[in-house]
């Protein structure tokens, strides 16, 4: 497997600049190029504009863009690129010049360095034939602002290499991207779908009396976004979506360009969206929809038809990539497929077209969690990154049946349990929470607690070997599905905690149970009760997991690597005074003050006292009995109906990231 140091990117204007930027933050080296130092130094300047804006906000600190600047080297001699592991191109988009510039590059890096391509609309295989060895070629589609936005689109070529589609996966994850895997079709998979859409938006109001802001809002109402189409053209250039556009028109008439579209850009000016006082009525509202979605159902529908990505691919792309709080899935799934159909229908017949035979609600699965096997071995990942991998009814469900499926496959000795993007698992859905204590339905609630307690026992009791892979977040729930494992392994950026007693709740999938078993009933109640935000370093300190690794062990591991030796941990004098405190007290002597003080200085626990009081206090009785009782896992279903009717447990759930008083009721 190529292992990915240095980096290069050709083309220092805003998207190139920005890539340099994010892989220097994620710790690469980056040589910056284009064909003349003006135009780098005018790149880097830009990267350290963004960079000290975000001191400004508290996001980093002047040592750390310091750093990152130290990873960043320019220059406009492309021979300076011949020691990069991977280049990616991030010119102008104009096949000759991307071309030659490829031409070029394929007599400078190493026989095996990586090189890619950020197109938005050209062929990765056409492109490729620039290249002596068209095995080492990729496209790599980068969303704006590359920096911020976790998306990224691997598009392999007809002669891309299984080696190089694995490096690059790997490159992506360890670059802090969220990866999704597309064909090699003009639009690759987000374009497809966003730029016609865009489209369709200048022909409604081309053909229609609907003015450009009335288009937008209902957009925005409709697909759960921020911006409507007329203000993102605008942000991103009203040219670039002509551009895109233009390379799409081939697929058919209804990715015809909107002659008002050209006018716009032949202009020269954004579009100018007033405020305007005419009053929509309900057939212009529902002409609107019908076009918009019928335009998204229409495209996602030949998508998934052409087989171009999956159904979860092609959802986190709009979530991710664009920010839709619904993906195109969801929003077909949420309509149904008898009125997907009509509407489909319906845009077909507008443009003369064939109905795509995608539009089946066979096609619509959404698989959060994949199950992969590698001779011994299987990997189980949580593949929800747009939600941190939130545990829901579909997610535990899948999980359940990859699980079963990994457990009864004779050939396999170790499960490794892990997730994808910035979380492992960041908890539990809380809307499902919020959505049935609001409907008075807590019965639903209990449901899946015991459904999910059930599946993690099954996991703890596996006769396999199971290894968690914590690579992110690892909160509430997640954490307690982690300590089902019997090795837990961490990135040094983990971060892990049981946020629950200051949301209303306590930990009801194992982890008042398992957490006091692995580290003890001391330590166990300080992390539930006082929510402690643990580092990974912290956490292997204290025994909660067994190991810190790099993301190349990583990766080395879940492609079958040997598992490291583990050491037992002995815990710290900072540690043992922590849980001697609460162990030798109950939570509220510790709140009162008539507590037995183990080792631990004042100021420490007066900390801890001023941290618990904004944590509701029938879940820290809850749990602080649930561990001392140490009854097992399922004993946390007896106190469930009890939390979950507490005026707390609304008002906590109902205020994640707000800091609430309770009650007590």
């Amino acid at each position: 497997m190529k292992k990915i140091n240095t980096v290069g990117v050709v083309g220092a204007g805003t998207m190139g600049s920005a890539l340099a930027q994010k892989f220097a933050q994620e710790g690469f080296n980056v040589i910056l190029a284009d064909r003349a130092l003006e135009y780098v130094n005018k790149g880097i300047a830009g990267i350290n504009s963004v960079l000290s804006e975000g001191v400004e906000k508290k996001v980093f600190t002047q040592a750390q863009i310091e750093g990152y600047l130290a990873n960043v080297t320019g220059t406009e001699n492309l021979s300076d690129l011949k020691v990069c592991d991977i280049v990616i191109e991030a010119i102008y988009e104009d096949f000759n010049a991307k071309s030659d510039l490829f031409k070029q590059l394929s007599g400078i890096v190493s026989s095996d360095a990586i090189l890619a391509t950020n197109t938005s609309s050209f062929s990765v295989t056409e492109l490729s034939a620039a290249l002596t060895d068209p095995s080492r070629f990729i496209g790599l589609h980068y969303f704006f602002h590359a920096a911020k936005n976790r998306l990224v689109e691997i598009i392999p070529g007809d002669k891309t290499s299984k080696e190089t589609i694995q490096a690059a996966h790997r490159f992506s994850v360890q670059s802090g991207k969220d990866p999704i895997y597309t064909k090699d079709a003009y639009g690759f998979t987000v374009n497809r779908f966003f730029v016609p859409w865009l489209n369709e938006s200048v022909r409604l109001l081309a053909e229609t009396d609907v003015p450009k802001n009335l288009i937008d809002s209902i957009c925005m109402k409709t697909f759960g976004i921020g911006m409507g189409p007329f203000a993102l053209m605008n942000a991103t250039g009203v040219p670039i979506a002509l551009h895109a556009q233009r390379t799409l028109e081939f697929y058919g008439h209804a990715y015809k360009v909107a002659l008002l579209l050209e006018k716009q850009v032949e202009s020269k000016q954004e579009w100018d969206i007033i405020d305007s006082n005419k009053m929509i009525t309900e057939k212009e509202v529902n002409e609107v929809n019908d076009r918009m979605l019928g335009c998204i159902f229409y495209v996602c529908s030949q998508l998934l038809e052409e087989k171009v990505c999956s159904a979860i691919d092609l959802n986190k792309g709009a979530k991710i990539g664009l920010k839709w709080k619904k993906g195109p899935i969801d929003l077909m799934i949420k309509y149904g497929e008898v009125e997907v159909k009509r509407l489909v229908e319906k845009y077909a017949a507008f443009y003369r077209e064939q109905v795509p035979t995608g539009i089946s609600a066979k096609n619509w699965d959404l698989e959060f969690v994949t199950l992969t096997k590698s001779e011994n071995r299987a990997i189980i990942t949580i593949n929800r990154p747009e939600d941190l991998n939130a545990l829901n009814e579909e997610v535990m469900k899948q999980l359940d049946a990859k699980f079963s499926l990994a457990e009864s496959d004779s050939k396999i000795e170790t499960i490794f349990i892990t997730g994808s993007g910035k979380a492992f698992v960041a908890g539990a859905d809380i809307r499902f929470f919020v959505n049935n204590l609001k409907n008075n339905t807590i019965d639903n609630i209990v449901t899946f607690t015991k459904y999910g307690q059930n599946v993690f026992e099954k996991i703890d009791k596996s006769p396999k070997k199971v290894v968690s892979i914590l690579n992110g977040l690892a909160l509430g729930g997640g954490l307690e599905l982690a300590l089902c494992a019997d090795e837990i392994y961490a990135l040094p950026k983990v971060n892990l905690a049981f946020p629950e007693t200051g949301i209303g709740i306590y930990p009801a999938l194992g982890g008042t149970q398992r957490s006091a078993l692995r580290i003890g009933k001391g330590l166990a109640k300080y992390l539930i009760l006082s929510g402690k935000n643990l580092t990974a370093k912290e956490a292997e300190e204290i025994g909660l997991i067994d190991k810190l690794i790099t993301s190349d062990e990583m990766f080395e591991l879940l492609e079958g690597g040997k598992l490291p030796e583990l050491s037992k941990k002995e815990h710290s004098g900072k540690w043992l005074a922590y849980s001697d405190l609460y162990k030798k007290n109950k939570y509220n002597s510790i709140l009162e003050g008539t507590y037995q003080n183990g080792g631990l200085e004042k100021e420490e626990i007066e900390k801890l006292v001023k941290t618990m009081r904004f944590r509701a206090p029938v879940a820290m009785r809850f749990a602080e009995d649930l561990i001392d009782e140490a009854n097992g896992p399922a004993s946390e279903l007896d106190k469930l109906v009890a939390i979950f009717s507490t005026e707390d447990a609304l008002l906590g759930l109902s205020s994640i990231g707000q800091r609430v008083e309770y009650q007590g009721k």
